[in-house]
């Protein structure tokens, strides 16, 4: 990106020529900052530099909409504790909606059919199963239903879009559209099965001791129409935990913004750069935030795009019944759907709203052990290690008029929400919007060490390849190369803590 400061930025994204206007952020109904306020948030998110206790309501992770940590596999699937009485009904109602199985058409429940013809899932929920982290196949015998392959070919200047700098260019592949169906409705083939092969690679680590990784290979095998394009380029994903999403909505762009370093101007060796998309919703470029690459603006868009791409369901920003059905597949195309001039989509704008009022408001558990002197010890090598440069502790929310639960909120997300380079290994040299094939967006890491307790496993990065906190660690490359080589050379006791710092989180 050639703007090298956050209001050079706003230029890009608002089309407005005059530098320090306001980010345009349409989804957010925003009460501006007062300056005794910013100079507050700026103390309070300030780097500490003291490990003997914990921050000031670190604790809190989300702040007042933390919820109690639950200890079973529901501990991610919980409403904001301040969303109110109102907002409760309404998060039910998104939770039937977001774990509604879906059926083919013609059906007699007229409210469930539309599924496929291809698909990926039945339902929301079959991929973020308990609102948790997907994993990749594990054996013959699993099914990788919470993880699928998208798949683009190179654009042209046609697919180009003017008002975003730097966009990369792409389009659908011909055959089998942005992303592959690895199921399908009876009468049609599915487009493809993930077939994953891997590779251990030894990494010796300081005093002795020794990981493995597993590097994947991964082929669309039992391709259901015809070969793929000779330029296909695959990206293999895991469903992302849903937890706290409306809040990382709630960062103000600007602060988001104001940690980009395109050119590496610090000279510290990190280069974080925002995404930029297109809303289908505002008709206009965005702010990148959700998605592992940062390819949706909204918590809205998202879940709109996988309801068409993941289960072939229609809705008001993404609104052909058909799904991912692509020029070529004729019977796909002809199939029966559930949308019509008296229904309408498939599903509706109410019913797409209360789905994005459930993951807006999936509940971030309070931190365990904060004053844990381990989890103290690795806490200072995490922030001394330098994590903290794309891991960003805190921040404060946007006031918001009309999201109570999301306003004003003093959260712990570590995530700058930003694209880095993070090295050949990791790459899946697939482009999405300004993001390269070597660039994924920093996940945010709350609840992360209540992954096994939610999902059953312990599978972490995009495809799941990671086994453990460690080996996750150990598969960073490009911008955080450094780091990496700091956790393999340090003490194993400092390893160990700084891990566990990352399991109470």
């Amino acid at each position: 990106m050639k703007p090298s400061n956050a209001l050079a930025f706003v230029a890009l994204i608002t089309g407005s020529a005059a530098i320090g206007g306001p980010f345009d952020e349409p989804h957010l109904n925003i009460v501006q900052r007062t300056a005794e306020e910013a100079a507050r948030i700026k103390a309070v998110t300030q780097l500490t530099d003291d490990f003997s206790k914990p921050s000031k309501f670190e604790e809190l992770p989300a702040g007042a909409a933390t919820v109690r940590t639950r200890r079973n596999a529901d501990a991610f699937s919980q409403p904001s504790a301040n969303v109110g009485f109102d907002g409760e009904l309404n998060f039910k109602v998104g939770n039937g909606l977001f774990r509604k199985v879906w059926v083919s058409s013609p059906s007699s429940t007229l409210a469930s059919d539309g599924l496929g013809p291809l698909f990926n899932a039945r339902s929301c929920q079959r991929c973020h199963i308990k609102d948790g982290r997907g994993h990749p196949p594990e054996g013959p015998d699993d099914s990788a239903i919470s993880m699928f392959l998208r798949v683009s070919i190179p654009g042209t200047p046609e697919d180009e879009i003017e008002a975003i700098e730097g966009y990369l260019a792409t389009r659908a592949e011909p055959n089998y559209g942005k992303q592959l169906q690895d199921f399908a409705l009876p009468g049609h083939a599915a487009e493809a099965r993930i077939q994953i092969e891997y590779e251990e690679i030894e990494v010796p680590l300081s005093d002795g001791e020794t990981a493995f990784l597993r590097m994947p290979t991964y082929t669309a095998a039992d391709l259901g129409y015809g070969p793929l394009h000779p330029d296909a380029m695959l990206s293999p994903r895991i469903a992302p935990q849903m937890i706290g999403l409306g809040l990382l909505e709630a960062i103000p762009a600007a602060d988001i913004l104001a940690q980009a370093d395109p050119d590496d101007a610090n000279g510290d060796g990190i280069s974080g750069r925002a995404n930029v998309v297109w809303s289908v919703e505002y008709d206009q470029p965005m702010l990148g935030r959700f998605g592992l690459k940062a390819g949706s603006p909204t918590v809205k868009h998202q879940s709109a795009s996988a309801f068409a791409g993941d289960i072939g369901i229609s809705n008001p920003l993404f609104p052909t019944p058909q799904g991912e059905c692509t020029d070529l597949q004729v019977a796909c195309l002809d199939a029966p759907h559930g949308a019509d001039d008296v229904r309408g989509d498939e599903i509706d704008a109410e019913g797409l709203d209360l789905v994005t009022f459930y993951s807006q408001n999936l509940a971030v558990p309070a931190r365990r052990d904060v004053d844990d002197p381990e989890v103290l010890r690795g806490k200072e090598l995490f922030y001394n290690t330098g994590c903290t440069s794309c891991h960003t502790p805190s921040y404060v929310t946007h006031r918001l008029e009309e999201q109570p639960a999301q306003s004003f909120q003093l959260i712990w997300p570590y995530t700058d929400m930003l694209l880095h380079d993070m090295g050949e290994g990791l790459a899946d040299n697939r482009p999405e919007a300004r993001a390269t094939g070597r660039e994924w967006r920093t996940p945010p890491l709350w609840g992360i060490g209540l992954t096994e307790r939610v999902s059953g496993h312990t599978y972490f990065l995009h495809d799941g390849r990671a086994r453990s906190l460690l080996e996750a660690i150990l598969w960073h490359g490009g911008e955080a190369e450094s780091n990496k080589d700091a956790v393999v050379n340090m003490p194993k006791d400092d390893r160990a803590a700084l891990i566990r710092f990352l399991e109470s989180l």
